[in-house]
């Protein structure tokens, strides 16, 4: 009875502390990254890879978590911008090399994140996904929602679509408990 009710309480405080882990995010590890730096190094980073980031490859989707990827799969996605997913994202040399810098650091296999190391151990090392929504891990969350509320529901079109259904998703946070399916409501396991 002790040794089950050890599991259980020990079961418990890994879901809370994965839950925070994930919540924190990449805010957080880049926040940690940037604590390591000197001050102009801090200044040159922000204003540069993440301004740039956040300017050039939010002005048309989400801002992907960098640890949602491992870093051969961003080096891939920037090192092909003239043909990023059926458009032209070209960026300057100064902007591409900042911004592919900045995600290959901050990468699944280069997190110090919970998720960002779950995503990494669940893509083989040979694999170069170039969508998140390839990954194991990624299919292993979403396997039980029906296509007809995503690829089917207007307001949401794809799994790539992430701050449809995840409020926090550009701050990293992907919380189950948060999830909202426009059209259908709060989504249970």
């Amino acid at each position: 009875m002790k040794v089950w009710k050890g599991g259980l309480l020990m079961g418990g405080v890994m879901l809370l502390t994965s839950t925070w882990a994930w919540s924190e995010g990449w805010e957080e590890e880049h926040a940690e990254h940037a604590s390591k730096m000197s001050q102009s190094q801090v200044t040159n980073h922000a204003t540069g890879a993440i301004k740039g980031y956040k300017n050039e490859c939010a002005a048309c989707h989400m801002l992907y978590p960098a640890n949602l990827l491992p870093a051969r799969s961003w080096q891939r996605v920037m090192s092909n911008l003239d043909h990023h997913f059926g458009e032209n994202a070209e960026l300057d040399q100064k902007d591409r090399t900042s911004i592919t810098k900045y995600l290959m650091g901050h990468a699944a296999d280069q997190s110090r994140n919970y998720f960002g190391r779950r995503i990494n151990q669940s893509i083989p090392k040979d694999s170069v996904p170039l969508r998140i929504s390839e990954t194991r891990y990624f299919l292993q969350k979403h396997h039980e929602i029906p296509s007809r509320l995503v690829s089917k529901n207007p307001k949401v079109g794809s799994f790539s679509n992430c701050i449809a259904c995840h409020s926090g998703a550009e701050r990293g946070s992907f919380d189950e408990d948060e999830v909202v399916i426009p059209g259908a409501g709060r989504w249970e396991d």
